[in-house]
C-alpha cells in the first residue's frame, strides 16, 4: 500500500510540473522573448485584417500576384494539418506529369527564361512561404502586365523583401511571398 501511494504522491507531483507549471513557464517566456513568433508570425493586411503567416505557405494563382512554390499537401493546398511531401521519386510519371504541367502553366503566363525549380517542385514540408530571388524576378513581366507597372518599380519591390540566409551562411536568400504579395497589394 506504502508503494502505491508514493507512486501516487510523484504522478501527481510531476504531473503539476510537466503538466501545467513547465508549460505556462515556456509559453510565458516565449511570450515576453519572441511575441510575433510565439502568436504564429501571423501577418496583416493594410485593413488589419489577418491574412496569414509568415511561416505558411499560401496558394496564388492570380496573374497579378506572385505565385508561390507548389503544395505537395493533401486535400486543400498548403494544408497545415497534412505536412508532408509527395513521396515520389523523381522518376515517377505521377511526379514527372506534375512537373511538365506547372511548366506549361508558367511558360503560357509569359515566362521566357528556364523556369526555376522551386516554382514547379513542391518542398519537402509542402508548405514552404519562400521562393528563390531568380523565382520571384522571371514573375515580374507578368505582374507587371497584370497590373499595369513599370517592370523596374516591381524589380526594386522585389530587391526590397530579399531576405538574406539564416545566421549569414546557412540556405539561399530567398523571398517570402505572402509578405511580397501584400507589400504588392499596398503600393500607391
Amino acid at each position: 500500500m506504502k508503494t502505491i501511494t508514493t507512486t501516487l504522491k510523484l504522478f501527481a507531483i510531476l504531473l503539476i510540473i510537466v503538466g501545467v507549471i513547465y508549460p505556462v513557464a515556456v509559453t510565458v517566456f516565449a511570450q515576453l522573448i519572441f511575441p510575433k513568433e510565439a502568436g504564429g508570425s501571423l501577418l496583416h493586411d493594410s485593413g488589419g485584417n489577418i491574412t496569414g503567416s509568415a511561416l505558411i505557405g499560401q496558394p496564388f494563382s492570380d496573374p497579378k500576384y506572385f505565385w508561390s512554390r507548389p503544395s505537395a499537401t493533401s486535400g486543400y493546398p498548403y494544408n497545415p494539418m497534412a505536412s508532408g511531401g509527395s513521396n515520389l521519386g523523381p522518376t515517377n510519371k505521377d511526379l514527372l506529369d506534375q512537373i511538365s504541367n506547372r511548366t506549361e502553366l508558367l511558360k503560357s503566363s509569359g515566362i521566357q527564361t528556364p523556369v526555376p525549380s522551386d516554382l514547379v517542385e513542391a518542398s519537402a514540408s509542402g508548405l514552404d512561404p519562400h521562393i528563390s530571388v531568380q523565382s520571384a524576378l522571371v514573375q515580374v513581366p507578368r505582374v507587371a502586365r497584370a497590373r499595369n507597372l513599370n517592370e523596374d518599380t516591381l524589380n526594386t519591390l522585389v530587391v526590397e523583401h530579399i531576405e538574406n540566409r539564416q545566421f549569414g551562411f546557412l540556405g539561399e536568400q530567398r523571398i517570402n511571398v505572402l509578405e511580397l504579395n501584400l507589400a504588392l497589394d499596398n503600393m500607391k
